[in-house]
């Protein structure tokens, strides 16, 4: 350890002569030659080693100096979810305090923090404990708004905020987004002097350019780090966001501060890493600025954020369904459920349908289109271009309001529905098509599988597991709903689809598979021959 850590510090120092050469090389007048001991004769240069590139700042101190006053640390005291506890075996049943106690939103669990507290309620009752928690935020106006994170504020009791000078300052929620992880709070303060900055919407920094960092790593305020932006339009699985990706380091603690440009604009909001370790690898994602001040406007002008709602499930149309439909290279998202009575069923919208484009826009990923719908407003009229049976079709869809992800999570009906282990062999009494053995959708079957009343299908009953369906993971309990763009309800039916494709010179069939209360689609390939 003492020789490694030796090693570094030499390094340094080492580093920090060369660099003393560099300005004094530079900025010394020295003379034009002279000489050494043995006669030799040294030239000095008055000019630098060498010259920054453009656009490269020798420093950051003075944005940095510019900047970080308006930036802050947030400290959090919640408690963890009640529902998420009782998912732990042997709290099943335990008896939490399900009342807020003041405050509202929730909290980011990033640094660990002080041992839970526990208690009890005026009604006897033990309250959840509660948990300590540390984030990011910077002022956006001089009265007091101040923009982190939704997962550094959620389910949040109380918030303190501390400014780079030591001030501390309770703060509450005005408004939070889970959509784009966006929330407003604001200070309890009579002062209308805060510090400060701007999101930068008029020019967009291009990747490669600088970037800086501010913001409360593993607690420790006020910290700066440099990089440059690496990409943009990075899907890290959140809905209504297109990140930029970064390597300025970002650790935990940092959710909710600002990326600066060298300007001192905030172009970004810092929220997440992807790092096996936990600590910073040099990638990192900031919420864009043209997302995240128009999501914070709107959070402070009513509280909340109303998106557009079809009511489908969707997921992207692959090559391999694109191919098994004979649609060659088309892209867009496939439909796989609707919601009951919801209005892309009463527009006419089906499972199978393939959408392409939305009010004219092209949609080339399930993420793209669920973006494009969220756009709109309840009441608007989505027009989509959906293929049908291998025919374009215009479906006009009134949209809904969209409701919050916890309601959305809370309606997956995928509990108690069927399914289970499957026998590599077919049972020789049931028909088997692409090495599925396939069994009617009786009542029998449909209370074993504990299927709903109105689905209509075939029942895998075993799966061949070298068949491509058994490598995709099909197995005994699934039901197909849909083959090669058609319902089905027989084994016939699938066949006769399958049948249908060969002809066709397809190397797969498109396959709508139910399984514990969701619909998927994918490709089975045919064997040759």
């Amino acid at each position: 350890m003492t020789s490694k850590k030796t090693g570094y510090l030499l390094g340094a120092i080492a580093g920090a002569g060369v660099m003393a050469a560099a300005v004094a090389g530079a900025g010394m007048k020295l003379p034009a030659a002279h000489a050494d001991g043995a006669g030799h004769l040294i030239r000095a240069s008055t000019a630098p080693i060498f010259a920054p590139p453009p656009g490269a700042p020798m420093s950051f101190a003075d944005i940095f100096d510019r900047v970080s006053p308006a930036v802050v640390s947030i400290n959090v005291t919640s408690r963890p979810d009640a529902s998420a506890l009782r998912k732990i075996p042997g709290f099943e049943n335990f008896p939490f305090d399900l009342q807020p106690r003041g405050g509202q939103g929730g909290g980011d669990d990033e640094e660990g923090g002080a041992p839970p507290q526990g208690g009890r309620t005026d009604k006897g009752q033990p309250k959840l404990p509660t948990q300590q928690s540390a984030g990011s935020g910077f002022f956006i106006s001089a009265d007091g708004y101040i923009v982190t994170n939704n997962h550094v504020v959620e389910n949040a009791e109380s918030i303190k905020v501390v400014m780079k000078d030591e001030t501390e300052l309770d703060a509450t929620v005005v408004g939070r987004d889970e959509g784009s992880d966006l929330a407003v709070i604001k200070v309890k303060s009579g002062r209308t002097n805060f510090p400060f900055v701007n999101f930068e919407n008029a020019g967009k920094p291009r990747v490669g350019d600088w970037v800086i960092a501010v913001g409360n790593p593993f607690g420790l305020g006020g910290t700066a780090t440099a990089g440059i932006i690496s990409a943009y339009g990075r899907d890290i699985g959140e809905t209504f966001v297109d990140y930029i990706q970064i390597d300025a380091p970002i650790n935990r603690g940092n959710s909710g501060g600002p990326t600066f440009d060298i300007y001192g604009r905030v172009i970004g909001v810092n929220t997440a890493i992807f790092s096996p370790s936990g600590g910073s690898v040099g990638i990192g994602f900031a919420i864009p600025a043209e997302v995240a001040d128009n999501v914070t406007k709107q959070l402070i002008a009513g509280g909340k954020i109303q998106r557009g709602y079809i009511g489908a499930t969707i997921q992207n149309f692959t090559p391999d369904l694109a191919e098994a439909q004979g649609l060659g290279a088309q892209k867009g998202a496939i439909v796989s459920d609707l919601v009951p009575a919801g209005p892309s069923a009463r527009a006419g919208l089906l499972p199978g349908d393939v959408v392409v484009a939305i009010n004219g826009v092209a949609v080339k990923t399930s993420t793209e289109l669920t973006r494009e719908v969220a756009k709109g407003r309840a009441g608007d009229v989505l027009k989509l271009d959906v293929i049908r049976e291998g025919k374009h079709r215009l479906i006009e869809v009134r949209s809904g309001i969209r409701p919050s992800e916890k309601d959305l999570a809370s309606n997956d009906n995928t509990q108690g529905q069927g399914g289970g282990a499957a026998p590599t062999t077919p049972p020789a009494t049931h028909p088997s098509v692409l090495g599925m053995a396939l069994g009617p959708l009786d009542e029998a079957t449909r209370r074993r599988l504990n299927a709903p009343p109105e689905l209509k299908g075939v029942v895998v009953e075993s799966v061949d597991q070298t068949s491509d369906a058994g490598q995709k993971g099909l197995h005994r309990g699934d039901v197909i709903v849909q083959a090669g763009g058609h319902p089905v309800s027989t084994a016939a039916e699938v066949s006769a689809a399958v049948d249908a494709a060969k002809k066709a010179g397809r190397a797969g069939v498109a396959m709508g598979i139910f399984r514990q209360g969701r619909t998927t689609f994918l490709a089975l390939k045919m064997a040759a021959g």
